[in-house]
């Protein structure tokens, strides 16, 4: 795994990604040498086509990214995977034409463009098929063996088997005891940990995982060092896991942890930096959005009657109450009781207009006021009203820690788990925004608001 933006990737998905930008550049040169032959050096270097392709290269590679063909469940299924190919290549190529209508002097020769629009999409096609075949070789792989059979071990097998791309395979389970546990009953056990050394020489054992739920007195920590030395990885099954789901495992979380872990503290320099980044980030949304602002509230003031602005109490930074702003989309006292209800799917109490202005997340536009006035960041954890955060802190372990940081429009745990209702989605969605309290940075934002981006063109999680 490769850690960047403070984010863990397999390195077999940015292998993948690496090479289908060689692929595509190649693609487009060679396309270059058919149409131009002997011209081609003197085309890219003179004459901006150069520039053209690597632009191409960049539209292709987002476009993908965009389409979900980097997404784990799409790897493995390579139906889908060449059908969102041909989806991808086909959107590279109206924001290509709409490039080249929007900025003339970048236009390359109409024949290239489809010499290298088609190259490309059989070039990655096949390539495509060859990668999976790679990537299944067991070869190719580390044997993993896991070592307890605490809450993690279950959890952490299914993602070795669901994740190919990270290149473990589950070779079974050690123990202090005979006795398999439930959790445990589909995962092979191998053996005591007193037979460590002889087991991992017998499995051609590459990697170790801990997955104790209680190591104290019973961690065999000088056979563990001894095989490490002998070039086998040792790995916290905690850690692995947060590395590989992008989320703390809460079930396995104890409060010494959160207590002597890196990160969950904000240092000066980054409460400056998220203050100025969303005084700056509100005030060029306010000029950009006003005129959708001005539309949307004309339609609903056109389409049903109450109030354009909806105003809801949220808990922010520290427990505070504050008032969120949104766009009205129910009908008005759709919540006559004074108890905030999450919104369900074909919610009758949602209007017209306002199933439009949620599906592209319009509603959420008047936030940025709220982002300007220091009640918000652009990113953090999602705010909810008093009711239900009382409800879900009764009921989630280590809810309160949401409200160590200030709440955001968008989050790690909203580009991950959408909308949530019940308290069971809550619990993860809290597994997510440790996660992002843990790493937070620049560069966890920056991935955040570009998946973000994704999200609202695609109209995905909304209700």
């Amino acid at each position: 795994m490769i850690k960047l933006l403070s984010v863990h990737f397999a390195s077999r998905t940015l292998l993948l990604v690496v090479s289908e930008a060689i692929l595509t550049f190649g693609a487009l040169v060679a396309a270059s040498y058919i149409r131009f032959q002997r011209d081609t050096p003197i085309i890219l270097l003179y004459e901006r086509n150069g520039w053209t392709i690597l632009l191409t290269v960049l539209v292709c590679i987002v476009s993908m990214h965009y389409f979900d063909l980097y997404n784990s469940g799409i790897l493995r299924n390579r139906a889908d995977a060449i059908t969102r190919l041909v989806q991808s290549i086909g959107t590279v190529s109206l924001v290509l034409a709409s490039l080249f209508y929007l900025f003339p002097e970048i236009q390359i020769d109409r024949t290239l463009l489809l010499l290298g629009i088609t190259s490309i999409g059989v070039v990655l096609a096949a390539w495509r098929i060859l990668f999976g075949v790679i990537q299944q070789h067991s070869a190719l792989s580390d044997r993993v063996l896991f070592v307890g059979d605490g809450p993690l071990l279950p959890a952490l097998a299914q993602e070795c088997v669901e994740r190919p791309e990270f290149g473990l395979r589950p070779a079974g389970y050690v123990n202090t005891s005979s006795c398999a546990t439930e959790s445990a009953t589909q995962i092979p056990y191998l053996g005591l940990t007193g037979e460590l050394s002889v087991l991992v020489e017998n499995e051609n054992i590459q990697r170790i995982v801990l997955t104790m739920a209680d190591r104290r007195g019973k961690l065999p920590v000088m056979e563990l060092l001894a095989l490490k030395s002998k070039g086998v990885c040792v790995d916290d099954g905690a850690e692995l896991y947060e590395a590989m789901t992008g989320r703390i495992a809460l079930n396995a979380l104890h409060p010494s942890w959160l207590l002597f872990s890196p990160g969950f503290h904000l240092s000066p320099a980054l409460r400056i930096y998220k203050r100025l980044a969303s005084i700056c980030g509100s005030i060029v949304g306010l000029v950009i959005t006003l005129p959708f602002m001005i539309l949307a509230a004309l339609a609903i003031r056109l389409d049903s009657p109450g109030p354009v602005i909806f105003k809801q109490r949220r808990i922010g930074y520290s427990g505070r109450v504050f008032t969120c702003l949104k766009f009205r989309t129910m009908w008005d006292h759709a919540d006559s009781d004074g108890c905030p209800t999450p919104a369900t799917e074909n919610d009758e109490r949602i209007t017209r207009v306002g199933r439009i202005l949620r599906r592209f997340r319009i509603d959420e536009l008047p936030q940025l006021i709220n982002i300007l006035r220091g009640d918000m960041h652009f990113v953090g954890p999602r705010p909810f009203p008093p009711t239900l955060e009382a409800e879900y802190a009764g009921q989630i372990p280590f809810y309160e820690q949401r409200w160590n940081v200030t709440p955001g429009a968008t989050g790690w745990a909203q580009i991950h788990k959408g909308y949530c209702a019940s308290t069971e989605d809550n619990a993860d969605k809290l597994a997510y925004d440790l996660f992002y309290i843990r790493h937070l940075s620049p560069g966890l934002d920056l991935v955040i608001l570009f998946e973000t981006v994704k999200i609202l063109l695609l109209g995905r999680g909304a209700r």
